[in-house]
């Protein structure tokens, strides 16, 4: 069999924070002027006016009130430009800047800053409207998340920095979102607040959080610093493309996939990423696989649509991580399981009720009621690692297929090493044309169990044909 040849990421997109173009210096015709020195005159002048009005914000800082609840609500087809230098302020006082449900609202030219939206709520588009466009706007220094998401919403070439929870939140109630863009962004420097550690096992922080999407393009990106995960898409994702990104430095993953479907994750580049996270499992003696990209009970399912039926990874280049893909499944966590912590959901192929003891070990059930790490192909990557520069001596360095040994609760029928051998041989999983520089390591049916690549390529495991592991092209 022919493999592929290694087809390495470019360096990748570069800042947009304090880079924005300067735009809009004159009104267009017919906008409506607002005035900074006005307290609250943008949330007055957008209720005074009909939808599809569009609204010039003059240089300066503008501000909605004394009232945590100052706010400004759109109307259907609003437009919000500001001159250079307009500033839109929440001064510690306001919850949120724009809010309601109204659609196709744009936003272009903003400055969005210090408002504080409570945990899991954000500051643009509070309640996830539709067709919003937000675009060479900067979003920062916000509690809760900087920007919330609805179906068609589209975040181009903005900066979502420092904000005290997620840079975005991709979430919307009775779950939505489709067709879902970021292009260009940058994202950085995001979950200040440290929420794992305010609520731990929250799952609650990053750079951006994805919830039941259906449908995403995230392009062009440079997603960095953030204190946590860079992208987490969490509980019936699907159909995701995530392409030509720079992931650099972000303290735990760089991509974190989870309970998820279907997945194009080609030509980024992954940059330092996870040495904060690896550093603290290494320090406490955690031997569990710290990931850079991390697949957790996520894969490729040709029964949920999207443009591929896998996941796939290839043509991405990995240098100086703490640690390269783990693929992992939980073999406690199942619709219904208390191991799920994604409370009230269940897999895109089966229904709660099937997944009840009496029912979940006959097949389809048997089968449904898990959200499978299967059909996962790694291939054309480069991963380079020196452990010199990443600083490490142990626990790093690593790749993984893994499970653990199932216990819970009494009525599974997942219990033992079931789902173990299925991971590890069963489902489709597998590493090829790939290229390799520097002492990797393989972590392969369970924690406990580490292999050089010798031992990783050849029975019964059986990985990584066609690969190189001294730095050269890949090819058989």
């Amino acid at each position: 069999m022919a493999c592929p040849a290694v087809a390495g990421a470019a360096d990748g997109p570069g800042p947009v924070c304090d880079h924005q173009p300067t735009g809009y210096e004159q009104p267009p015709t017919g906008a409506v002027a607002v005035d900074p020195a006005v307290d609250g005159d943008l949330a007055a002048k957008t209720a005074a006016h009909p939808p599809g009005t569009t609204f010039w914000l003059r240089p300066g800082t503008h501000t909605l009130g004394n009232d945590e609840y100052g706010q400004v609500a759109p109307k259907d087809g609003d437009v919000y430009l500001g001159a250079p230098g307009a500033v839109v302020d929440g001064r510690g006082v306001n919850r949120a800047a724009f809010t309601q449900r109204a659609r196709n609202v744009e936003l272009r030219g903003l400055t969005i800053r210090r408002f504080v939206a409570l945990q899991d709520q954000g500051v643009v588009n509070h309640d996830s409207g539709d067709g919003w466009l937000i675009e060479n706007t900067t979003i920062e220094d916000n509690a809760g998340a900087g920007l919330m998401a609805g179906a068609g919403q589209v975040v181009r070439h903005s900066c979502l920095r420092n904000n005290g929870q997620y840079g975005l939140n991709a979430y919307q109630a009775g779950d939505g979102i489709t067709g879902l863009v970021l292009e260009g962004n940058e994202i950085t420097g995001n979950n200040t607040g440290d929420w794992e550690a305010k609520v731990p096992g929250c799952g609650c922080s990053g750079g951006a959080k994805f919830w039941a999407v259906n449908g995403a393009d995230i392009r062009g990106n440079w997603v960095h610093g953030n204190h946590g995960a860079g992208l987490w898409a969490d509980t019936n994702n699907n159909d995701f493309l995530v392409e030509d990104n720079l992931f650099e430095a972000n303290d735990a993953e760089a991509l974190f996939y989870e309970t998820s479907y279907n997945l194009v994750l080609r030509g980024n580049t992954f940059r330092r990423n996870t040495l904060v996270q690896g550093r603290a499992f290494a320090t406490r003696g955690d031997n569990f696989p710290a990931a850079t990209v991390y697949v957790s009970e996520s894969g490729g399912e040709p029964r949920v649509p999207a443009r591929t039926s896998a996941i796939d990874i290839s043509g991405n280049t990995f240098e100086d991580n703490w640690a390269g893909i783990t693929l992992w499944e939980n073999a406690d966590r199942f619709c219904n399981s208390p191991a799920n912590t994604s409370t009230g959901y269940c897999t895109k192929t089966a229904d709660k009720a099937s997944c009840t003891a009496g029912r979940i070990e006959k097949p389809p059930a048997y089968d449904d009621c898990r959200w499978k790490t299967q059909r996962v192909e790694v291939h054309g990557n480069t991963f380079r690692f020196d452990a010199g520069r990443v600083g490490c001596t142990s626990l790093c360095g690593r790749m993984a297929l893994l499970s653990n040994y199932g216990t819970f609760p009494d009525w599974s029928p997942y219990k033992g090493t079931v789902i173990e051998e299925a991971i590890t041989f069963d489902q489709a999983n597998r590493w090829h044309g790939n290229s390799y520089a520097g002492p990797w390591t393989f972590v392969v049916h369970d924690a406990s169990r580490t292999v050089d690549a010798a031992s990783w390529r050849a029975a019964p495991y059986s990985q990584d044909e066609c690969s190189s592991f001294g730095g050269g092209s890949a090819g058989c």
